[in-house]
């Protein structure tokens, strides 16, 4: 069966993609920049990738007209740019414009609960969504999952942090509104269970319905913690949407509007997909919890959310900015001689950042991130998805990988912190004897110059002895 999958780079695609080649399917990945998109893993694999922006209609014919079946995988909650009900609105009907004009038979759309009368926007526009997505050229299967636990996802991250980060909790109301976790397995499952199942139009959910303060105490219970909770009877939206930011790894945009859907219960209505599809065993909270946790213990994290695009720059593509400028540029270059290897230095470069850190100073680099965040920036949160692979368009730190290219031994970041102009950071092995690291910035403004002469000492310190670590040390 010839496939379709929207939001090829994005944390459910990544999943579904492989569960799909392995069931024999031939798969036409859509993707907003192919520069994102990993090659290196589907070799070989009944696959074909094309550049399609469902904003921009011009980019819609590429698509082919000889698919059976598409996956509407497409959010946009997470932009930092302009308004993200609006732009899923546009999206979705581009998407089901180009759609009926394909020989698809079915649409599998995964949405969340949207059962109460009163909805936050995050998701009132997942219901507009599902109500543009009809049409009478195709059957339309929508799936509603409330909040997914797997390694890697937003909801698994976010309870994390707040778990592992905080012996006492006080957090707000909303954490004693009631949830249906469900295992991104059983996601999986149901996924391709409904895929040509015509009478599959029907809804999923967890085990258990479980409160958000429950989710947190059986979290720290599996993780042999002990928390506590107090629940505050008056926070504002606004001081929980700061609660969130400062201490989870999400964007400020991000928590403000997950804080006003975590106030609606998303509880799946009785419904018999299960019977539909043939049976799937539900995987319970603290199974998922355990499950997650065994993929980042042997690093093979697929996908995550952090990856998400944030910058209102790159959203035009990666590529655009893999030609660093030249001109009206502030610029640092160093030069080392390798004194170990050039295996040895590549393994260094690839490892950067994370849990590895910088290699020098990284109290400075801490303290660079802290004010990030005060700004409303990433910070160093993001950690990055394994401590020893990266590909274009995963997140790092508050980097983003453009390129990262083994075979010409070069690395390079743009910058996703809060900057008054554009930043670049390059590694490059030459001739496997030197490695050349470049800092670039183009200011923007008297603000951006006035930012790089006040940084410049810490510069001078902090590149000096992150090369010299970087070309001599083993680790």
């Amino acid at each position: 069966m010839k496939i379709l999958l929207t939001g090829s780079t994005g944390y459910i695609a990544q999943r579904l993609l492989p569960v799909l080649l392995e069931n024999g399917h031939q798969v036409v990945c859509c993707v907003r920049d192919i520069s994102r998109f990993n090659h290196d893993r589907y070799k070989n694999a009944d696959l074909t990738v094309i550049e399609v922006n469902f904003l921009d209609p011009k980019t819609l014919d590429r698509i082919p007209k000889d698919i059976d079946a598409a996956y509407y995988l497409i959010h946009s909650m997470s932009t930092s740019v302009g308004d993200f009900a609006e732009l899923e609105d546009v999206s979705a009907r581009n998407f089901r414009s180009q759609i009926e004009q394909t020989n698809a038979e079915q649409v599998i759309y995964l949405s969340g609960i949207t059962n109460n009368s009163q909805l936050s926007k995050h998701l009132t526009s997942r219901k507009n969504v599902e109500e543009i997505l009809q049409s009478s050229k195709y059957a339309l299967t929508t799936l509603k999952a409330g909040i997914i636990i797997g390694s890697g996802s937003a909801s698994f991250e976010i309870i994390r942090d707040l778990v592992e980060k905080l012996p006492l909790i006080i957090g707000p109301r909303w954490l004693n509104t009631r949830s249906q976790p469900i295992a991104i397995r059983n996601v999986l499952q149901y996924m391709l269970g409904v895929l040509h199942n015509k009478p599959t139009y029907n809804k999923i959910g967890g085990v258990k319905v479980l409160p958000y303060k429950e989710l947190l105490l059986r979290f720290a219970k599996v993780r042999g913690l002990k928390r506590i909770i107090w629940v505050l009877p008056v926070m504002t939206p606004r001081l929980s949407s700061y609660w969130l930011y400062f201490v989870t790894s999400t964007t400020y945009s991000l928590a403000s509007n997950l804080v006003k859907s975590m106030k609606v219960e998303v509880i799946c209505e009785k419904n018999n997909l299960n019977e539909l599809i043939g049976g799937i065993q539900l995987i319970g909270y603290n199974k998922a919890i355990q499950l997650a946790f065994g993929k980042i213990e042997q690093n093979q994290v697929v996908s995550s959310w952090k990856d998400a695009l944030t910058s209102s720059v790159l959203l035009h593509g990666i590529s655009q900015h893999i030609q660093v400028p030249k001109f009206g540029c502030f610029i640092d270059q160093r030069k080392y001689k390798i004194k170990t290897s050039p295996e040895q230095v590549m393994k260094n470069i690839w490892s950067i950042g994370g849990t590895r850190g910088w290699y020098h100073a990284n109290w400075l680099w801490e303290i660079r991130g802290a004010m990030d965040r005060l700004t409303g920036g990433v910070g160093l949160r993001r950690g990055r998805k394994n401590p020893s692979e990266i590909s274009a368009g995963e997140s790092l730190d508050f980097w983003r990988v453009l390129l990262a290219n083994k075979t010409e031994q070069r690395l390079l970041l743009y910058a996703e912190m809060k900057l008054p102009g554009e930043a670049w950071l390059e590694f490059k092995i030459v001739d496997n004897k030197e490695l050349i690291q470049t800092a670039i910035f183009r200011p923007l403004g008297i603000w951006g110059r006035i930012y790089w002469y006040s940084v410049l000492p810490f510069h001078g310190y902090i590149f000096k002895g992150m090369i010299k670590a970087i070309s001599t040390k083993q680790y």
